[in-house]
């Protein structure tokens, strides 16, 4: 069958951003996320607790650094690893309503990790390249609007089904079914040859430039690395903290929904409002709002600040992901796949050490004392790294004009 997006050697806007932002709502919505609104629902269902979601968790981002270190190395064109992670993802997502050991679980969990970080370096490799050939870089912001999209449409499909009692195993399966047509959808749009990196490195996106190509990025790195730290606790534990609010699946599934379509609009927004903004500055007020996110559950619990957290949060993390990528692709010399898996192994490293906190603080007691104080830490750590990044060197401040 011809793909309908290259019959004349150059892919269309709608094929490209279709396919991206496709691609990183199956990666991340459910590859990645499923397990968010899920957990609640399997609290409920009395097959899994806050501790053991937790480490479930974990196991996601410790797959999601492997694959972040491992997705420059794969001998597979960017399309071509972008179709064999969201495959990975189809089966370890069904996979999940097929067996009911924790031992399992963590290791499909991981799976799912791995492939999520292929199918976000690979995504963004191909993807933003064709937009810089096609002189739309703001077309990003369609782009990894996904990302919230399908966070959003995750959450909704899980919050509708919990209130309907749809039991978790089966919910697994649903959800894998839907990555697959998802899939099918992406294989049909996707252009089979990759964008001129070196042109895509050059234009990688809205707004100024963050650093020089060939500047040191390390306090780039880093910081990205704690914005990981500081997203990934109310990311993970916003539902669980509402249906500690309120124990109704119709009620409580909302504030996932919520943090999806706030994090789908962001980065709408943020590609036509912030165009004239440093990258690193957008990245630290972004890390200031989701500081505030994190800190409102912890200062007063209930369905208010829930939703607030959900839309602080919500609404700055896919705006700081892109950002903290498109500062990284600016600098990158040779491969961006290389800059953008060292960004992503950071944001790794700092996702699997929130959860794994928690659950150490948590230990076997009850309750959400534990989980404060992660989300007290990561609150203290956003605030440190947007004071750092907004020390940004000369390079980085957007030109008088």
């Amino acid at each position: 069958m011809s793909n309908p997006s290259i019959a004349l050697g150059r892919p269309s806007l709608f094929a490209v951003c279709g396919a991206g932002l496709l691609a990183l709502a199956i990666a991340m919505g459910i590859g990645r996320f499923a397990f968010t609104p899920m957990l609640p629902l399997m609290i409920r269902a009395g097959s899994a607790d806050v501790g053991a979601g937790g480490w479930l968790a974990a196991a996601n981002y410790a797959g999601y650094l492997l694959g972040a270190l491992t997705a420059a190395r794969l001998p597979l064109s960017p399309q071509r690893t972008g179709l064999l992670s969201l495959a990975v993802i189809v089966g370890s997502t069904a996979a999940m309503g097929l067996v009911d050991s924790l031992a399992a679980w963590l290791l499909l969990r991981g799976i799912a990790g791995v492939a999520s970080a292929w199918a976000l370096v690979s995504t963004s490799v191909w993807c933003l390249s064709w937009l810089a050939r096609l002189g739309r870089p703001n077309g990003a912001g369609m782009v990894y609007a996904g990302v919230g999209a399908g966070i959003a449409l995750a959450g909704l499909y899980c919050w509708r089904a919990g209130a309907a009692d749809i039991a978790p195993d089966r919910l697994w399966l649903h959800l894998g079914l839907l990555a697959l047509v998802g899939s099918i959808i992406v294989a049909a749009l996707m252009p089979r040859e990759a964008g001129p990196l070196a042109v895509a490195a050059a234009a990688p996106g809205t707004g100024p430039a963050s650093a020089a190509p060939g500047d040191s990025q390390w306090d780039l790195v880093i910081c990205y690395g704690m914005l990981g730290f500081g997203y990934i606790l109310p990311a993970t534990f916003l539902p669980v903290l509402a249906r500690a609010v309120v124990d109704n699946p119709a009620v409580f599934g909302a504030a996932w929904p919520v943090f999806g379509a706030a994090a789908a609009l962001s980065t709408l927004l943020a590609g036509a409002l912030l165009s004239g903004l440093s990258r690193r500055h957008v990245l630290a007020g972004s890390h200031l709002l989701m500081a505030l996110g994190c800190l409102l559950p912890v200062l007063h619990l209930s369905a208010g600040t829930v939703l607030a957290a959900a839309l602080l949060v919500g609404g700055t993390f896919m705006v700081a992901t892109m950002a903290g990528i498109q500062a990284a692709r600016a600098g990158a010399t040779g491969d961006p796949a290389r800059a953008l898996g060292r960004m992503t192994a950071s944001f790794a490293i700092g996702q699997m050490a929130g959860p794994v906190l928690s659950s150490a603080l948590s230990g076997g007691a009850a309750g959400f004392g534990g989980l404060f104080i992660a989300l007290a830490t990561g609150a203290v750590t956003l605030l440190a790294s947007a004071a750092w990044l907004l020390r940004a060197p000369r390079s980085a401040r957007p030109s008088p004009n």
